[in-house]
C-alpha cells in the first residue's frame, strides 16, 4: 500500500505550526516572571498596533467573548494601564485606549523578551542568524495575511 503523500505546503504548514506553538511555549516559560498575564498583554500588544477600540472590537480581534474582555479591560483599568473613553463620533461607543502605564509595562516585556531571543540568538552560526534575518520579512508578510478578518 502506498503511503499517503502530504503536499509541500501541507508539510510546510505542519511544520511552521509545530515551530510556533514550540517557540511561544519556550518564550512564555522563559521569560523572567510578570504580574501582566499573556492575556492582558496581548490586549496592551492590540491597543498599541490597533489604537483605541471598543470592548466588542478587541474581542473578535483576540478571539475571546466579548464578558470574558471586558473583564480583562476592567482589571486593566483597575491597574492604569488603560483608559476608558467615550467616542468623539458616536456617542454610544466607548473606546479603550492604552495609558502610558500600559505602554511603559508593554516596552519592558518587549524589551525582556527581545533580550531572551538575542542571547538565543547569539549561540547560532552567522549563516543561521542572516537565515532567520532574511526570513523574518515573508513571516511578517504571513502574520498580516492570517491577521485580517474573515481569513
Amino acid at each position: 500500500m502506498p503511503t499517503p503523500h502530504v503536499p509541500p505546503d501541507q508539510a510546510t504548514a505542519d511544520r511552521l505550526s509545530h515551530f510556533l506553538e514550540r517557540l511561544a511555549h519556550s518564550l512564555r516559560a522563559n521569560l523572567p516572571s510578570s504580574s501582566i498575564s499573556p492575556s492582558m498583554v496581548a490586549l496592551l500588544a492590540r491597543l498599541d498596533s490597533d489604537g483605541p477600540s471598543p470592548v466588542t472590537e478587541l474581542s473578535r480581534a483576540e478571539g475571546i467573548s466579548q464578558p470574558s474582555m471586558t473583564q480583562l479591560v476592567g482589571r486593566a483599568e483597575n491597574d492604569g494601564l488603560v483608559t476608558r473613553e467615550q467616542s468623539t463620533t458616536d456617542r454610544r461607543v466607548v473606546l479603550v485606549d492604552l495609558a502610558d502605564a500600559g505602554r511603559d509595562a508593554l516596552n519592558e516585556r518587549r524589551a525582556a523578551r527581545s533580550a531572551q531571543v538575542q542571547a538565543a540568538l547569539a549561540d547560532l552560526s552567522p549563516d543561521d542568524r542572516a537565515t532567520i534575518s532574511d526570513a523574518i520579512g515573508a513571516l511578517e508578510r504571513l502574520v498580516d495575511r492570517t491577521d485580517r478578518p474573515g481569513r
